[in-house]
């Protein structure tokens, strides 16, 4: 028979010492309006991203400004936000969680007015640069929030509801765009962030009074943010003009790669070796975080590209307007809406890795099926698809976010989840730049494949010019090859589709590296087995 002393020392306690709970964990007063407030920063945040890029002509010609010097407006917002993201582990060690939240979203508010009132294509850019900048850490660090109010076996909810967010936004965006802008001025689609996000700021600020703050003071790692900033800005600049610059045929391409490479190069042996790195690249020694930061990148880079590729297919292809372009595309966001609250319920119960082998399954498939389209294609058929691509999106984000963040201990979340971040937005830059790019060339090769088989000396082929021409020639041949061209850009398209569908069958594999129990450090075990 043991003496309580003698338990006391086997459970680590001083003798004679009482043992004392340990303190509970903080919840808001409302959990229903700290989500909410939580939820609208990262909605209005993610929107910023994609709603200018449909008043840019707009924009443009208020500004004075030529088309090529607009897109900097996109390019600004991008670099900025690239160089911020991975910069969250550090800031949020430095002013604390909810003190990041709070600078980060009324620094955005204030970004968003300044892009209102700008005078000038120069002002706009540098303010966009600024609203880049402060919200980088906005979504990593709504995340780490939301994952530290909601008891372990609810955070796949607060993980879903954020996945809705980040899929819903950059839809809405180009439809809210162009309706602002259509009936009111550009400008509104910034003004419209400052309520938004004044009223998250307040509603956020009351749940989160009371909340224990931990901050320290880590060390400025100034050779890191150099390299940070050198390379992310070299990258995200070379990835954003390499098709207008007719990528490594310009010198400004080539100098600005071999200026990525090498300051990226430095930059992760020097985080790698120094004792507080700014960015935290030890993360990857954690096994889900690895395999699951993977799979997002490039199951997001694909699924990014299809974004893309769709809305200006439908434009280019079909002759479809902006606004019914958003209009066939937005059913994406129906099943997402619907579904997303009963997988962040529901979806531990399971193996995660094999409901988002299901997603990869259905979102693979869509891009088979988008592989067979044709000119002929109606409105109908378009947006079905895109419905049900929405069940694929559903199961997508929600289990790969927490397969990665399962093995990283609470103090590591906010880094984990700016890094994931950032590598993701990275993957969606090169998405970008690489989709548009391989579309125009396989275009230009089958333009000039098809073109092989006409000849100015066919009959046949003379007799079709004239009578598309309606009796002239020359007409009739420019309408000839517009029906070529066309047809050339529907071959590249359907190409670049399959290769997205055999991408999205072979992150399945990246997935099944993972190793369960898929839940956050101190949770009850959850998604695979026990």
């Amino acid at each position: 028979m043991t003496t309580i002393a003698e338990e006391e020392e086997e459970f680590g306690l001083p003798p004679g010492r009482e043992a004392v709970a340990p303190p509970k964990p903080f919840r808001p007063p409302s959990m229903a309006l700290a989500t909410i407030g939580l939820s609208l920063a990262t909605f209005m945040q993610v929107l910023d991203t994609t709603i200018a890029n449909v008043s840019l002509p707009t924009i443009a010609g208020n500004l004075g400004a030529s088309s090529d010097q607009s897109t900097w407006v996109i390019t600004s917002f991008a670099v900025s936000q690239a160089i911020a993201l991975p910069l969250t582990g550090w800031l949020t060690r430095r002013l604390g969680e909810v003190r990041l939240f709070m600078w980060a979203t009324l620094s955005f508010v204030a970004a968003s007015v300044l892009c209102g009132i700008s005078q000038s294509m120069g002002m706009l850019v540098m303010a966009r640069a600024l609203q880049g900048f402060v919200c980088g850490p906005m979504y990593p660090i709504t995340q780490a929030l939301l994952l530290s109010i909601y008891p372990p076996e609810k955070r796949g909810q607060a993980i879903a509801l954020l996945a809705m967010v980040t899929v819903v936004a950059p839809i809405a965006g180009p439809i809210l765009g162009g309706w602002i802008t259509d009936n009111y001025s550009w400008e509104w689609i910034f003004f419209i962030n400052a309520p938004i996000g004044l009223f998250a700021t307040a509603v956020v600020a009351k749940q989160m009074k009371g909340r224990p703050i931990v901050v320290e003071k880590p060390k400025m790692d100034y050779m890191g943010l150099a390299m940070l900033v050198l390379g992310v800005g070299s990258l995200q600049i070379m990835l954003d003009l390499g098709n207008d610059e007719d990528w490594f045929n310009s010198t400004k391409i080539v100098v600005l790669t071999i200026v990525a490479v090498i300051a990226l190069t430095v930059f992760v042996i020097w985080e790698l070796t120094e004792k507080e790195p700014i960015v935290n690249l030890r993360l990857f020694r954690h096994r889900n975080f690895t395999s699951g930061t993977v799979a997002m990148v490039f199951a997001y880079a694909a699924f990014f590209a299809i974004g893309l590729m769709v809305p200006l297919w439908l434009q280019r292809n079909l002759g479809y307007t902006a606004i019914w372009a958003g209009f066939a595309t937005a059913p994406i966001g129906i099943l997402p809406v619907l579904l997303t609250p009963l997988v962040g319920k529901y979806a531990t119960r399971f193996d995660l890795r094999m409901i988002a082998t299901f997603s990869f399954v259905v979102l693979g498939g869509i891009c088979f099926a988008r592989s067979g389209f044709n000119l002929d294609v109606d409105f109908n058929h378009v947006a079905m698809l895109q419905l049900i691509q929405g069940l694929g999106v559903a199961t997508f984000f929600m289990p790969v976010m927490t397969i990665l963040l399962s093995d990283l201990e609470p103090h590591e979340i906010a880094s984990g989840s700016g890094l994931a971040t950032f590598v993701r937005t990275l993957g969606a830059s090169f998405a970008a730049s690489l989709t548009t790019w391989a579309w125009n060339r396989r275009s230009s090769i089958h333009h000039a494949q098809l073109t092989e088989h006409i000849s100015a000396y066919d009959d046949n082929m003379t007799s079709l010019a004239t009578q598309l021409g309606h009796g002239d020639l020359q007409h009739g041949a420019a309408q000839l090859n517009q029906m070529v061209t066309l047809q050339a850009s529907q071959i590249g398209f359907n190409e670049i589709f399959y290769l997205l569908g055999i991408i999205f069958i072979g992150i399945i594999v990246f997935l099944w590296f993972a190793k369960p129990p898929f839940a956050a450090k101190g949770a009850k075990p959850v998604g695979g087995d026990h």
